[in-house]
């Protein structure tokens, strides 16, 4: 059997790979001239299935509104009216319910887990260099209100049996001894010991050339123009190199699924989330972060990549602009600059980098078949690509293969969203105070 790979991020390749290993003939066609190139470029690094949450929860809507008067919100969007923008935000708010939140974050949290467990075994498998830590995931609380909060995701942790520490702010000074200088700022922390970090990027990278080893083929610089089906089957891909044909396809272009999905009479419920990051480089070793700490007040990721260190946040509605705003770069630069004032220097060489991250309302990717029978899909994984995508690629091809699954996944496919649309409608839900 001959499977296409629409997409060469993170998940795609993840997904060639795990094909590729269980012998079909795969090829990987991306617009791009190499693996890795948008959204999998300049990511947080974070390997996170701790911290695997859904946006949507409660006292986010309350939060937004605060959150767009401040200088450095963690949320900006562009007021243009704009119907799968409005569609998107509706769907989430549907979504910011207590019961709903815990809904989808065990699921994501069951899949991160499974992900976590699949890059291990993998790791065994073979060697990549890709800056791989594993000194966990510190989130940071500037407030007791923050430090109340957490109590709901320790319940789901301790649900899925994953390890955490609850911190002061000596153990949290500790843990990363960068924060001594601002050890005023910090009420506490929830440590995830098990997290890891890497660079997203040289992983893809590495993977795609052991991909071709095993004898994948890659199309790079081919863009995908459209796609011919012709009875509820999927006949050929045009793209500006000509049609290309296979047995069966793998949909993995995130944000850019949608817009070739829909005229095949798939509503995907993905909106392109835009996120920022810069990288620098560490200019004193013991004032810098070990590992990744995410403050919760600015929803800013600061990670160690060896020598680097790479800060990301902000979520962006504004459609598939990828123009860089500099308010943005200067909410990053304040964080990182906040919290290790002697461990990196304000710099202009600084990597400002964007890219959109396929986000779907409730938080939880979409992995499975479609009613195109040869159709698959492997995409909406939003800030979590990276931590879920070894999960995601290991799962999709165990599905199209027929094989026993490592996870129960009927909750991860589009199935889920076919009543999406009624949330639209729907009243039975509050804005629940955090």
């Amino acid at each position: 059997m001959h499977i296409a790979i629409l997409g060469g991020g993170i998940i795609g390749i993840t997904s060639a790979y795990y094909l590729a290993k269980q012998g079909y003939q795969v090829t990987v066609i991306d617009r791009q001239a190499g693996a890795g190139l948008e959204t999998s470029f300049a990511n947080a690094g974070q390997i996170s299935p701790g911290y695997a949450a859904p946006w949507a929860a409660p006292g986010i809507p309350l939060k937004a509104l605060k959150w767009m008067l401040s200088q450095h919100s963690p949320l900006v969007i562009n007021p243009k009216p704009e119907w799968n923008k409005i569609k998107f935000i509706t769907q989430m708010l549907a979504n910011c319910t207590s019961d709903r939140y815990s809904l989808n974050k065990d699921r994501m949290l069951r899949l991160a887990e499974y992900s976590r467990n699949s890059l291990n075994e993998l790791s065994r498998e073979i060697q990549l260099d890709f800056d791989a830590s594993s000194k966990g995931t510190l989130q940071l609380f500037r407030t007791q209100q923050q430090l109340d909060a957490a109590q709901k995701d320790i319940a789901l942790l301790e649900k899925n049996q994953i390890p955490y520490e609850l911190l002061d702010a000596d153990s949290c000074i500790a843990a990363e001894p960068g924060l001594a200088a601002v050890k005023s700022k910090i009420k506490g922390g929830l440590r995830l010991t098990l997290d890891q970090t890497g660079d997203c990027f040289k992983f893809t990278q590495n993977l795609a050339e052991k991909c071709q080893q095993m004898g994948v083929n890659f199309l790079f610089q081919t863009e995908i123009k459209s796609i011919q089906v012709k009875h509820n089957q999927i006949v050929s891909v045009n793209t500006n190199a000509g049609q290309f044909d296979a047995d069966q396809y793998v949909m993995a272009m995130g944000s850019y699924s949608t817009t070739l999905l829909k005229p095949m009479g798939i509503d995907l419920p993905v909106y392109p989330v835009k996120g920022y990051s810069i990288t620098l480089p560490v200019v004193n070793d013991q004032a810098a972060p070990l590992s990744t700490i995410m403050d919760e007040s600015y929803k800013v990721a600061i990670t160690r990549l060896g020598d680097r260190i790479r800060v990301a946040g902000t979520a962006e509605l504004n459609g598939y602009n990828l123009s860089l705003n500099q308010g943005r770069r200067s909410t990053l630069h304040h964080v990182v600059s906040d919290l290790f004032p002697n461990g990196v220097t304000s710099q202009t060489d600084d990597g400002f980098w964007t890219g959109l991250r396929p986000m779907t309302p409730d938080g939880t990717p979409i992995i499975g078949s479609t009613e195109i029978h040869n159709l698959y899909l492997n995409t909406g994984h939003g800030t979590l690509g990276w931590t879920m995508s070894f999960g995601s690629g290991r799962l999709l091809a165990d599905i199209i293969t027929q094989k026993k699954t490592g996870i129960v996944h009927s909750d991860l496919s589009l199935e889920r969203c076919k009543n999406a649309n009624a949330l639209l409608t729907q009243r039975d839900y509050t804005l629940e105070p955090m």
